[in-house]
């Protein structure tokens, strides 16, 4: 799977530099830059890209800035880059992942990308692991009632913050768990993540459009309409997969 990255510094050199390294990166892929802070959250919420890397100082919407600016439950991973020590604190209290002091060398930034994977990429179980058990239905308590959902019933899921909304042609659930915990307790013949805050039952994808290139959306059999981050190789395939295995 590819991290798909974005650039934000103002100055050009140092975008420069963080190219020329991340391009020895082969998971990594750079899908936006951006010398202007305001420019780049609007990117980001569109986008949802993995990582960002994030210049602290730059004129009129400072790193600390976008970071405010993102939605929790959609905030990518942020290596804060900067040439100053004293935003180390500030840095990691915004929850950022990393902290490069410019200038950086090539070690020193692949050791920000190995962070990054570890982050992001789940590691694979160990050969004769067990799987983890998958949902079949949910539990979902309302006052003093417990309502039983049955997974198929669910067209997606959403995040918000630490909690998830199942959405039925019923009606919408709330459950207090997060998309990540939820994602590998589904089965996964069934549903896919499509971006950072969507989970999508395939059984429910009617059709994908595509606009400019690389920009794709998910539309469902009940006209909701979802932007999708992951490769629409991959959710083709799976599309495919599904629909034989019905």
């Amino acid at each position: 799977m590819k991290i798909r990255t974005v650039l934000v510094d103002d100055e050009t050199l140092a975008r420069n530099r963080l190219k020329q390294f991340l391009a020895e990166e082969p998971d990594v892929e750079i899908v936006g830059e951006f010398a202007n802070g305001r420019a780049a959250v609007e990117f980001i919420r569109r986008h949802e890209p993995s990582l960002v890397f994030l210049d602290v100082q730059m004129p009129q919407f400072s790193g600390f800035d976008v970071v405010q600016a993102l939605p929790p439950e959609t905030r990518p991973a942020i290596v804060f880059v900067t040439a100053h020590d004293r935003y180390a604190i500030e840095a990691f209290e915004a929850r950022a992942m990393d902290y490069l002091l410019k200038p950086f060398n090539r070690a020193r930034l692949q050791e920000a990308v190995r962070r990054a994977r570890l982050r992001l990429q789940p590691a694979a179980p160990a050969p004769g692991e067990n799987k983890a058990p998958r949902f079949t239905r949910f539990a979902v308590k309302d006052g003093n009632q417990t309502h039983f959902v049955k997974t198929q019933d669910v067209d997606y899921i959403e995040a918000a913050a630490n909690y998830v909304v199942l959405c039925t042609a019923g009606g919408n659930f709330i459950l207090r768990e997060t998309l990540q915990n939820l994602e590998a307790a589904l089965p996964p013949d069934l549903f896919l993540r499509v971006s950072r805050g969507i989970i999508i039952n395939l059984e429910r994808i009617k059709s994908i459009r595509s606009e400019m290139p690389g920009e794709h959306f998910i539309i469902l059999q009940n006209g909701r309409e979802f932007p999708m981050t992951r490769g629409l190789k991959e959710v083709r395939e799976r599309l495919q997969y599904s629909s034989t295995s019905s």
